[in-house]
């Protein structure tokens, strides 16, 4: 689940994915739900933390923790966090997420950074306050957490390795697929902290995907779907193959045609979409597996517009027809994104 505001456009309208996690906590019995992501600079780093941490006792630790940056200005400009100025966002990001982790893991704390003075330097009760604790803790620490990768710079993959956040690479609004550079260079900033791993430990590679009996029915299928996420995500500069003109052509139905723009052939080809019938997509999975041993879960989902029915129905056939192939394997309860 990814946490946005103001959507009059219908996609993407759950503004609380704490709150909401709870509830599908509360109605269901043992599936993990995986906030992807909360967008940290729309928060206090504390009230987030505190959130958090309710969320993990309430639900007897079914609730995994995801933080991010931000895309919409329309979001993130209107809580008053920077966006458009991307080093500043990236400053402000990195100093919550450094205090969120101090709240978590330490039984009290204190913190002075460009952004942040905590605690304040105010009285309380007759003594200046030097430290705080986080009341209550989460009781599952470390706390595991997510974050996507989008540009995979040295800088945010080591910082993510340094707090042992995991990695999400592709899928929603990414290009999902298997990015041989972005995976090797997480192993790289997991390296850099004194850990040896395999290529595709703790990352988590999306895919969009439709079922079909033939690879070329299925791409008949979704192609409409596929074009309109690349309308919803490319002006967003979500999409890295999208060049500034093509996105301004994406806006004009004539221009668009003879523009150049991604197809889903392409991205079928690419290893970005997995289409076709079930044994296809399991050998590509198995494929996937080969390549990077350290890898253990992927995500999968649908482009943006795709009908609720068809999702459905999509997905249960994934569940009955190819995650069979894997199952046996699997030793813990897999996050829902």
């Amino acid at each position: 689940m990814a946490e946005h505001h103001f959507r009059p456009e219908g996609y993407e309208c759950i503004p609380n994915l704490l709150l909401y996690a709870v509830h599908l906590a509360h109605v269901t019995e043992r599936i993990k739900i995986g906030c992807g992501f909360n967008i940290t600079p729309m928060w206090h780093p504390l009230r987030l933390a505190e959130d958090y941490a309710m969320a993990d006792i309430l639900t007897g630790g079914r609730v995994i923790f995801g933080v991010g940056r931000g895309y919409h200005t329309r979001e993130v400009e209107t809580f008053g966090a920077p966006l458009l100025d991307q080093p500043a966002n990236r400053d402000l990001f990195e100093e919550q997420v450094d205090i969120i982790f101090k709240a978590f893991n330490d039984e009290s704390f204190s913190h002075q950074g460009t952004y942040y003075t905590l605690p304040p330097r105010v009285p309380y009760r007759g003594y200046e306050l030097t430290e705080l604790t986080l009341v209550p803790r989460p009781l599952r620490r470390p706390v595991e957490c997510w974050q996507p990768i989008q540009s995979a710079t040295a800088r945010g993959l080591d910082f993510m390795a340094r707090h042992g956040i995991k990695g999400v690479i592709g899928g929603g609004s990414g290009e999902g697929g298997a990015l041989p550079r972005v995976i090797h260079a997480y192993r790289d900033a997991l390296a850099r902290t004194g850990r040896e791993t395999a290529p595709g430990t703790d990352l988590s590679i999306g895919f969009h995907f439709y079922l079909a009996k033939t690879q070329e029915q299925g791409m008949r299928a979704a192609a409409g779907y596929y074009e309109e996420n690349l309308k919803m995500f490319g002006p967003l500069r979500l999409v890295r193959a999208l060049t500034d003109e093509q996105i301004e052509a994406m806006a004009d139905p004539t221009k668009a045609l003879h523009a150049g723009l991604p197809t889903i052939e392409g991205a079928v080809k690419g290893g970005a979409f997995l289409c076709g019938p079930a044994e296809q997509i399991i050998e590509q999975l198995m494929q996937l597996e080969e390549a990077y041993p350290g890898l253990e879960r992927i995500n999968v989902a649908h482009p943006v517009g795709t009908p609720q029915s068809i999702i459905l129905e999509q997905l249960q056939q994934f569940a009955e027809e190819v995650m069979p192939a894997f199952t046996q394997r699997v030793t813990e309860t897999v996050a829902v994104d």
